[in-house]
């Protein structure tokens, strides 16, 4: 078990490979706020779902191992990655997102219901800035910090690939900078670019994945009409071709 952010740190970066990287941080207990809410939402359970055994863990990273792809999320949902166990699993969020990344020829297919459903992604890879569901979808600044280096160590591993990085939310898109400067050097540009949907950056050497903005999948931005499946499908076309012609 992991209990500190040090040993965090030593267990991450010592992960050989992606499996590896899964089997020691769903074993992390290094923030016990996030350690509590977890498993006091896998206890109480949501009425729906009072019948069903819950994750309550951290939930890694899930897709192919070798992506020109990278989605970077915020944290999983309490009632939905926490509850099955895998990212974007089991909620509204999900169901939007991967019946875009279906459109798209991302997935094979459009619903993604509970970790053993059959969906597979195609040259993609899906994961969290934050490895556990947080109260309120809020993590603090030093559980962000603590947990950055799975992200760091699973962007280590695919680096030899991934081409594009689609950062759901601004979380997201202000996580990448520190992680983009760990794993592949260098400073961030400065001024940092400003999240929007549609929102592209790209290295003027090109010695980094391009980075799109796109607003988060949550029920706040897809009941609203701030996101739609138009504006989805245009960032994973986008994302698609840049992979493509890199």
């Amino acid at each position: 078990m992991v209990h500190t952010p040090a040993e965090v740190v030593a267990r991450a970066a010592g992960s050989a490979d992606l499996a590896a990287l899964d089997a020691a941080e769903v074993d992390c207990f290094a923030c016990p706020r996030l350690v509590a809410w977890r498993e006091e939402v896998a206890v109480t359970r949501r009425a729906s779902f009072r019948d069903q055994v819950y994750w309550g863990r951290p939930v890694p990273g899930f897709g192919v191992t070798d992506p020109r792809i990278a989605i970077l999320g915020l944290a999983p949902a309490a009632h939905g990655g926490n509850r099955t166990g895998r990212i974007f699993t089991g909620d509204r969020s999900g169901d939007v997102l991967f019946a875009a990344l279906h459109r798209a020829g991302l997935a094979n297919q459009p619903t993604s219901v509970s970790a053993d459903d059959g969906l597979a992604l195609h040259d993609l890879r899906v994961f969290a800035s934050v490895r556990c569901a947080p109260p309120d979808n809020k993590p603090t600044p030093v559980e962000r910090d603590t947990c950055a280096p799975w992200l760091w160590r699973e962007l280590e591993l695919i680096k030899p690939t991934v081409r594009v990085v689609i950062a759901l939310g601004a979380f997201a898109w202000a996580a990448w900078w520190p992680a983009m400067s760990r794993v592949y050097g260098g400073r961030p540009p400065s001024p940092r670019p400003a999240f929007g949907h549609g929102a592209h950056w790209t290295s003027p050497d090109g010695g980094y994945p391009h980075l799109l903005g796109c607003y988060h999948v949550s029920q706040q931005n897809t009941f609203t009409g701030r996101l739609t499946p138009a504006m989805l499908d245009e960032v994973f076309a986008r994302a698609k071709e840049l992979a493509e012609g890199a």
